[in-house]
């Protein structure tokens, strides 16, 4: 975001400010705003259109190891900025003419790709530092084996059960999921946690079965697992959110080409 002094940042800006003033010269000479079949309109979608094809070439250029004066820092740095000024330059070039037609998906794409690049811009200024505060000085590795463990000694500690309990212990221990699919991961929720409910069934045994210090032993080790759990937990959905973004870019991305085209061949194939 900082590169060079926020050099493209100002580029994009001086672009949008120059688009905005040629706009609304021509504008005043005209009794109606430039629509998008002017030749400001015109020279506006031709710049827009450009722009988003070199955008979308940002995946080719990650791929590509190379040094010197178009760094990949440079390259990813225009793509933010330059990707904000759409919002001028797409816009100007609809002329504030929209309808239920393949022009307006195509700029309602575009502002979803941008919306959604917003979003991960966000995301890899916050999130990183939240990982890092979430893990301290444990790596993740570690948070597994730490609930692997406690697995451990829950059998062990189980062992003098009666079949009740030891079918509540083993509830945890084999039916307890630490992620889940990605949607799980996401939100975090996890009300039907196979621990949590092993752990209300260890408490309600206190009043009615044998065994009470085992059984305290047992909630304790369940209460660890607990946190150990809600630690990996939030570790995976920090993941998880800095991962949600690019399921919408990417995708949003490609259909923004799709009726890009359709967009360019239509306005030339019938207007």
């Amino acid at each position: 975001m900082r590169h060079k002094g926020f050099r493209w940042a100002f580029v994009a800006t001086g672009l949008s400010i120059v688009a905005v003033g040629v706009y609304f010269v021509v504008a005043l000479q005209l009794s109606e705003p430039p629509s998008g079949g002017s030749w400001i309109g015109y020279t506006l979608g031709t710049i827009s259109a450009g722009l988003i094809v070199w955008l979308a070439s940002l995946g080719i250029r990650k791929r590509a190891v190379s040094d010197g004066h178009y760094s990949l820092k440079a390259w990813v740095s225009a793509h933010v900025y330059l990707g904000l000024s759409l919002t001028v330059l797409g816009t100007l070039h609809t002329g504030f003419q929209f309808g239920w037609n393949i022009h307006t998906l195509a700029y309602g794409l575009m502002m979803l790709v941008i919306a959604s690049g917003g979003l991960g811009i966000w995301a890899y200024s916050v999130l990183p530092h939240r990982l890092s505060a979430n893990r301290g000085e444990v790596t993740r590795r570690q948070m597994l084996d730490n609930v692997t463990s406690l697995d451990a000694q829950l059998h062990e500690a189980a062992q003098p059960l009666n079949r009740t309990g030891a079918a509540i212990v083993r509830h945890s221990i084999e039916d307890t999921e630490i992620g889940g699919g990605f949607w799980q991961r996401l939100t975090g929720s996890y009300s039907h946690c196979a621990n949590k409910q092993a752990l209300e069934d260890i408490r309600r045994l206190h009043d009615t079965g044998p065994d009470v210090d085992i059984l305290v032993k047992i909630e304790t080790l369940m209460t660890q697992k607990a946190d150990a759990l809600a630690l990996a937990r939030r570790q995976m959905r920090i993941t998880a959110l800095l991962e949600a973004w690019l399921f919408v870019h990417i995708p949003a991305t490609f259909a923004l080409l799709a009726a890009l085209i359709a967009h360019i061949v239509s306005v030339f194939a019938y207007w």
